[in-house]
């Protein structure tokens, strides 16, 4: 037992070893008394006073003398400086001593408690998803052990003044101030010595009370131990993740070696770890950051001139292999993992991995297993289109807290990077970012209803240079609304839209929703639109859930409740929530998002954007050459999003859009998870009405209200025009919106800008596209039709037959006395409403002969219309009585065609016959006969109203070769046959 541990036991304040005798110790390695340190390689050369070189003094500008300062001014000036400065002294040896009374001896870490396991629960707090019980992982080495580029990596990385300070680094002390005032946050600024008594004696909690306390027993370490001997009990204790201790332990977990056979590249990466080592986890979703994390490490190696450059860019060049992870039993493994890494960073992973606490997260068991099994379900038709992974998040939108999260198909997939939780990874969000820049628009004072071409058209960025987006589907559709634009995700209108709302302003929009990786606004073009900004799933989510609360967003929990061992609550989840949305701008995004109608022309009424009746908003999302497939939805109540793709970023194969692979999954997810769950519904946005045609829904330059034109004339149409000739049209100068409005001010009354650097090329693309419909821009006339006054309306009378004439024969002739100021063009004879004939010569008769089956017998109105050139018409009419012949009628027989091979048991066989005409006809008879046999009766219809008339034969005749007809007669008595039709029954096989 070492003298530390033989002392006065202090109150373990604040750490993981205690110095309690009764408890069990599990020793360490024991050090000597502080000699010089062996390891002189390490140590740099201290440049001595006389050697530092003195500024060259040049330009010999005369001195000026200062100005005379009173003397009981400067006294008093030093007099201030100096109680200030005693003041300063004082209170910080005060704050020394107070904190340092109860500190345990250095000595304190060679007793150690018994670690106790952590577990993490589903949101019942029944269910344990993870225990993070392992034995940890602890194999002692002597320095002498470790390869010296491995130390020299952890001092580059971590401590690069380790060998000249006495426990602290000013330099390291006065950045952390800095950063803490100016950055208002707390950013550490640790020697190796301090990391040692944080990981090793106090919390890792951010605190400047435990900072002081870590400094006082970092002074009195360096006094006990020397260097070496620190360095050693460093890399004995330090923790490096996966419940590995030591180096020694983070070499057998990581690479499976002993830490004496570490590479140059694989001590880089154990170095890189102690930083954040369950964020840092070659296991976890963060191995981009881990790279390059040791790059820096290898980088500081050389500028430390620990190695040469060309060893330096060897090691970033080797391949990495790392021993396979064993995780044990683990539900939501990358949500447990996400978990703990918020754990981590909070708590520390001493506290985390052997602290005993009890974690309550958000996690819904159910909906989890759904989540999965939509996962595994949908990933084979991925899989077929050259992708090889998926990731499902779901949120609840009232709450923000996260209710099922797979962050990859398969965990422990290390073919596919399974570990990788593509929900926390960035991402490029292709069209399914179009719904933020569109909220940005209205929130401008653009509308839904706003008219924007969708053609072709050329933007002249400082960005992309001459950027020409074009749509998916190749095509142009023209003038289209914004809510035709959103809901098919057209890419031109959107483009449209953002550089009409400002990159800014949407930029402004995305940051209160939540997005943090969009901070380098200077990177940012147009084609941020279309998914150019990378975005994570858990905040592109979030954002999607603040359109389902109306503008109201929650931030994003995983936890609810945290314990300590002794059933302390460290934290419980309170609801955290900021209006970043107009409540209307919100509804509009919904309302649009819920249309299946809008989106129709695009995807099908049948897509897999929609769940029935129940209304829900969708959107996908696909990048460039498919490599990340997407699917955003939501209903009040439930926000789930699904990507698709392949963790290396390979494209998939042509097709693998997120409406095709994403969605599927989505709306598996979506069914599975609302059931027979109450239906929800969204609430319509306030109509907008501004008065400018443009924006509500109009193409044209006026208020959008039909003009009634002449159709001759083409001039406005009067009283006088005839009514036939009047037609209503919307006369539209195709422009772009820049010709109606100012784009920054859509809704006011600031001129348009035909000076906006985008004028030209938006006109010049809708005038090509114009030219290619083969379509003019046209005026509105002003003048009024001139051709249909009173004064040339014609003149026409009837003079044979005369009014109430007998007709009984179907020839008939009509005489009329026709003339016109303009000209006799035509004119037309009607019964009733039947045109029966028209002539186009001087005198105009009629001689026709009646021969329609509508006419029968009967009284009729016989109807004479004259016309000029430009149709100014008159008319005359007289009665007559039409005492008709009966038209000969046509019968055919349709059924059954001739040829016909029937069995005995296709019987009863149906039979039809189509009948020219129905006036007179009282009834069908349809026979059969044997060849040159006497017929045989089959069926009678009576009262024939329509046509075909049908019967049935019932009566199943001996099998051989048969001639079926019909035969129709009239009230007259004749007899109307239809021609025979060849059939053959047999008996059944």
């Amino acid at each position: 037992m070492s003298k530390a541990s033989s002392a006065k036991t202090p109150p373990c304040l604040e750490r993981h070893y205690c110095l309690n005798n009764n408890i069990t110790a599990v020793p360490i390695p024991q050090l000597s008394t502080k000699t010089h340190s062996p390891k002189n390689w390490s140590k740099k050369p201290l440049r001595s006073r006389t050697s530092r070189k003195l500024p060259k003094i040049t330009g010999h500008k005369p001195f000026k003398k200062p100005p005379k300062i009173p003397t009981e001014w400067l006294v008093l000036a030093i007099k201030g400086a100096a109680i200030l400065f005693a003041g300063g002294v004082i209170l910080l040896i005060g704050a020394f001593i107070w904190y340092g009374k109860d500190l345990p001896p250095p000595g304190g870490i060679i007793d150690r408690e018994v670690p106790l396991s952590t577990k993490i629960y589903d949101k019942t707090g029944e269910t344990v998803l993870f225990d993070i019980f392992k034995n940890q992982q602890r194999t002692q080495i002597e320095l002498s052990d470790i390869p010296d580029y491995a130390i020299e990596a952890t001092i580059a990385a971590e401590d690069r003044d380790f060998y000249t300070h006495s426990g602290f680094s000013v330099r390291g002390i006065v950045r952390t101030m800095i950063t803490n005032i100016l950055r208002n946050e707390r950013a550490g600024g640790s020697t190796l010595t301090q990391q040692l008594i944080k990981n090793a004696i106090l919390s890792p909690e951010k605190k400047y009370s435990r900072k002081i306390k870590e400094l006082i027993l970092a002074i009195q370490l360096e006094r006990k131990f020397t260097k070496d001997e620190i360095l050693r009990l460093y890399f004995n204790e330090i923790p490096y993740g996966s419940v590995a201790y030591g180096i020694q332990a983070a070499s057998e977990t990581y690479f499976n070696k002993q830490a004496k056979d570490l590479t140059l590249a694989e001590a880089a990466i154990l170095a890189a770890l102690p930083q954040s080592p369950t964020y840092y986890s070659p296991y976890g979703s963060h191995y981009d950051e881990l790279i390059r994390r040791q790059h820096y490490v290898l980088d500081a190696m050389v500028d430390e001139g620990y190695i040469a450059k060309q060893e330096a860019e060897a090691a970033k060049e080797q391949e990495l292999s790392f021993r396979k992870r064993e995780e044990g039993n683990i539900t939501a493994p990358h949500f447990v993992m996400y978990v703990r890494e918020l754990l981590t960073a909070k708590y520390g992973e001493r506290l985390v991995e052997q602290g005993g606490l009890k974690v309550i997260t958000t996690l819904d068991l159910s909906k989890q297993e759904k989540a999965e099994k939509a996962i595994e379900e949908g990933i084979e038709k991925i899989r077929n289109l050259g992708g090889s992974n998926a990731a499902l998040l779901s949120l609840d939108p009232k709450t923000g807290q996260i209710e099922a999260m797979v962050g990859s198909v398969d965990f422990f997939d290390e073919e596919i990077d399974g570990q990788v939780n593509i929900t926390t990874r960035l991402r490029q969000p292709g069209s399914s970012f179009k719904p933020i820049v569109y909220a940005a628009a209205f929130k401008k004072g653009y509308t839904p209803g706003t008219i924007l071409y969708d053609v072709v058209t050329p933007f002249s960025t400082d960005i992309e240079g001459t950027y020409k987006p074009k749509n998916y589907d190749l095509k142009e559709h023209g003038p289209v609304t914004i809510r035709k634009a959103l809901a098919g995700s057209l890419n031109i209108p959107a483009v449209k839209a953002i550089y009409l709302t400002g990159i800014n302003n949407v930029l402004d929009l995305a940051e209160d929703l939540g997005y943090s990786s969009l901070d380098n606004r200077s990177r940012f073009g147009l084609s941020l639109v279309l998914g150019g900004g990378e975005v994570r799933m858990i905040e592109h989510l979030n954002a999607y859930a603040a359109f389902a609360r109306e503008g109201i967003q929650h931030e994003v929990s995983a936890i609810l409740k945290v314990e300590d061992k002794d059933g302390n609550v460290l934290e419980e989840w309170e609801d955290k929530n900021q209006r970043v949305l107009e409540e209307q701008t919100a509804r509009q995004i919904n309302n649009i998002l819920s249309d299946n109608n809008a989106r129709a022309y695009a995807f099908g009424e049948n897509n897999y954007l929609t769940l029935g009746s129940r209304p829900v908003a969708a959107k996908t999302g696909t990048t460039n050459d498919y490599r990340d497939a997407w699917t955003l939805g939501y209903t009040p109540s439930i926000a789930a999003a699904v990507w698709a793709g392949n963790n290396n970023n390979d494209a998939m194969n042509l097709g693998a859009a997120g409406g095709a692979v994403s969605a599927p999954i989505w709306r598996n997810y979506m069914q599975l998870v609302l059931g027979d769950t109450p239906v929800e519904y969204f609430k319509e946005p306030n109509p907008v009405v501004t008065g400018k045609a443009v924006l509500d829904g109009e193409s044209s330059s006026g208020p959008g209200i039909p003009v009634k034109i002449d159709r001759f004339s083409g001039k406005l149409a009067t009283q006088y025009t005839p009514e036939h000739l009047v037609i209503e049209k919307k006369f539209t100068q195709a422009h772009s919106i820049l010709f109606y409005i100012n784009k920054d001010d859509p809704q006011g009354d600031t001129p348009p800008n035909t000076n906006d650097p985008q004028f030209a090329n938006w006109e010049g693309a809708i005038q090509r596209w114009l030219d290619e419909q083969g379509l003019t821009n046209e005026t509105q006339p002003t003048e009024y039709d001139d051709v249909h006054l009173p004064e040339y309306i014609p003149s026409i009378i009837i003079e044979s037959p005369t009014n109430n004439s007998k007709i009984s024969s179907r020839d008939i002739n009509v005489r009329v006395n026709a003339s016109a100021p303009r000209g006799v063009s035509r004119v037309e004879y009607y019964l009733e409403d039947h045109l029966v004939g028209t002539s186009r010569l001087h005198p105009y008769e009629l001689d026709t002969y009646l021969g329609a089956p509508a006419i029968t017998s009967g009284f009729y109105t016989l109807t004479a219309k004259v016309f000029d050139d430009v149709d100014n018409t008159a008319s005359d009419q007289i009665s007559l009585n039409l005492l008709l012949p009966s038209l000969p009628v046509t019968i055919n027989l349709t059924e059954p065609a001739s040829g016909t091979a029937a069995t005995e048991s296709d019987f009863p066989l149906n039979i039809a016959a189509t009948l020219s005409s129905l006036g007179g006809i009282k009834e069908v008879t349809f026979f059969f006969t044997k060849t040159g046999g006497a017929p045989s009766f089959i069926n009678t219809t009576k009262q024939v109203s329509s046509s075909p008339v049908k019967t049935i034969w019932q009566e199943i005749p001996p099998p051989g070769g048969y001639e079926v007809y019909a035969v129709a007669l009239d009230e007259q008595g004749r007899r109307f046959e239809s021609r025979r039709v060849n059939i053959t029954i047999s008996k059944p096989e």
